[in-house]
């Protein structure tokens, strides 16, 4: 599910007494280039409606939509073994990230057999 129709829909049928989740797919409407925020804000805003519901935040593609996932109180997010692993980046020091940066393209160059 990628649309506002498509969650309408859906949302249409669900509600009664069976537990169930509505998968919208945030990762693969940003990969169009939208920002899907919005559509996964409404969505739980639209679900509170639906009894016994859940939105599953699909296909996140950085560490930032685990943050924007729980700030619109998305009920669940798929998360990948690399994303989670950046969980410890949280509230890293850019000052920081910025030298280690520089540092692994230096390890890099030098592996490469280049001279600085």
């Amino acid at each position: 599910v990628m649309t506002n129709q498509q969650i309408d829909q859906v949302i249409g049928v669900l509600g009664g007494d069976t537990p169930s989740y509505l998968s919208v797919f945030a990762g693969r409407i940003a990969d169009t280039g939208i920002d899907p925020i919005n559509i996964m804000a409404k969505t739980v805003t639209k679900l509170k409606q639906a009894k016994n519901c859940q939105l599953i935040w699909a296909s996140p593609r950085e560490l930032l939509n685990i943050i924007q996932a729980d700030s619109i109180g998305c009920h669940v997010i798929t998360v990948t073994s690399d994303i989670l692993n950046k969980l410890k980046m949280i509230d890293y020091s850019l000052e920081k990230y910025s030298l280690d940066t520089v540092k692994m393209f230096y390890d890099d160059a030098k592996a490469a057999g280049y001279t600085v």
